[in-house]
């Protein structure tokens, strides 16, 4: 249980950082937060489903994962997601990506720094 919120902690830092030195980051959320909000409001309004499970659905198939408890029933909506997949699908990549290298880059600076200190220990003993 530690290490999960240990690796949301790395995680949100990543994102963090991200945020503050990235302006493509910035981009890429906005991008993300207008891709879920679309399909939510899509689903929502076509298919009749609840604001959560339209965003369930949209974050579930724009993530791959699929539950498969929602499907879209109307032409249109079938229609809608073959293109919301292939548009959301790159952006998401993309965020996740970005996510990812900030994260493991994070994690190496403070790696060589710890690495640093012990140089210096030894150095100075």
């Amino acid at each position: 249980m530690i290490w999960f919120f240990a690796t949301l902690l790395r995680l949100a830092r990543g994102v963090l950082s991200a945020w503050r030195s990235d302006p493509q980051f910035r981009t890429l959320v906005v991008l993300v937060l207008i891709t879920l909000l679309s399909g939510t409001i899509f689903y929502s309004w076509v298919e009749g489903w609840s604001v959560v499970d339209a965003l369930l659905f949209s974050v579930t198939t724009l993530t791959t994962v699929g539950y498969g408890n929602l499907v879209p029933t109307t032409t249109i909506s079938k229609l809608f997601t073959v293109i919301y997949i292939f548009a959301g699908i790159s952006i998401i990549l993309g965020f996740i990506d970005t996510v990812a290298k900030e994260t493991l880059d994070l994690r190496r600076s403070r790696h060589r720094g710890d690495e640093g200190q012990d140089d210096e220990d030894v150095s100075s003993s």
